[in-house]
């Protein structure tokens, strides 16, 4: 069994600027939906059978009590932020298991649904599909990876020490020394990827390293880790069978009528078939 989880909020945001780059601003009010709708039917229809989708159901988290200059949605354009809560329903009602996130970020969801279905020795490899790479940090192996596929690639432990030069578990301790512009904190001043890594490589975690190595600066960078840590202790689901796409709910038709996507509702309707769902 390979379990497949997905970055809603990275589909959403990649699908919605894609389509500005031919629409002139002109959005259609669920075009970023359909987008991330087909990302995860082609997911099926590639054989994906156990899949998931983690969602920012909130922007802001409890980081932004940690950090005032956490990312949240000020500035975020309108006609995306109105898409966010139209995704979850639209792929509830695809049959689609979705955690919409509230105090927890959806890469805490990613990173708790890697755990949960871990654990079940059923499970022969877990895919957790963003480039994000907060997410390179529950890599376990070649059982947990993630998937990029912006860049077409497909890392396993391996493959993250190659493109950070530190393993999985030290992704936090790395994050909090070179910073994350994308979540809004800026690391510590001096101290760059190659500087990080072979800092991390010689004594180990933040917590290890020598006072005269980051001086005052190593209060700030425990709190940039925590900032980068993930949490993985969402209580998702209990069972990862109830990750088994079974065919859409009866509530899908109802988004047919609201986007007018016949196609998208047919390859839905083929899928299913396909899993012999009526």
């Amino acid at each position: 069994m390979i379990v497949h989880l997905i970055d809603g909020t990275y589909e959403l945001f990649r699908h919605f600027y894609g389509l500005r780059r031919f629409n002139k601003g002109q959005d259609a009010p669920f075009g970023a939906v359909v987008g991330v709708l087909g990302t995860v039917l082609q997911l099926i229809e590639s054989g994906a059978t156990h899949l998931g989708v983690a969602t920012d159901h909130v922007i802001e988290s409890f980081r932004n009590q940690l950090w005032p200059g956490y990312k949240t949605s000020a500035g975020m354009d309108p006609a995306l932020l109105a898409q966010f809560h139209p995704l979850e329903e639209a792929l509830a009602a695809m049959g689609v298991a979705v955690w919409p996130m509230i105090e927890l970020e959806a890469d805490d969801g990613l990173a708790s649904a890697a755990r949960i279905a871990a654990a079940d020795e059923r499970v022969e490899k877990i895919c957790i599909w963003t480039p994000d790479k907060d997410l390179a940090q529950c890599v376990q192996g070649d059982r947990v990876v993630q998937v990029d596929q912006k860049g077409r690639r497909i890392r396993d432990s391996v493959g993250v020490r190659e493109k950070f030069g530190v393993d999985p578990v030290a992704i936090p301790d790395f994050l909090a020394l070179v910073g994350d512009a994308a979540d809004g904190y800026p690391g510590i001043g001096g101290i760059g990827r190659s500087t990080a890594a072979r800092l991390l490589n010689r004594y180990g975690t933040i917590e290890n390293f020598p006072g005269s190595v980051l001086g005052e600066a190593q209060e700030m960078a425990l709190l940039f880790k925590n900032l980068a840590t993930l949490r993985s202790d969402a209580p998702l689901f209990s069972d990862v069978d109830q990750l088994r796409w079974l065919g859409p709910t009866a509530a899908f038709s109802e988004w047919q009528g609201r986007v007018g996507e016949n196609r998208l509702w047919q390859r839905v309707e083929t899928a299913a078939r396909g899993r012999g769902s009526p």
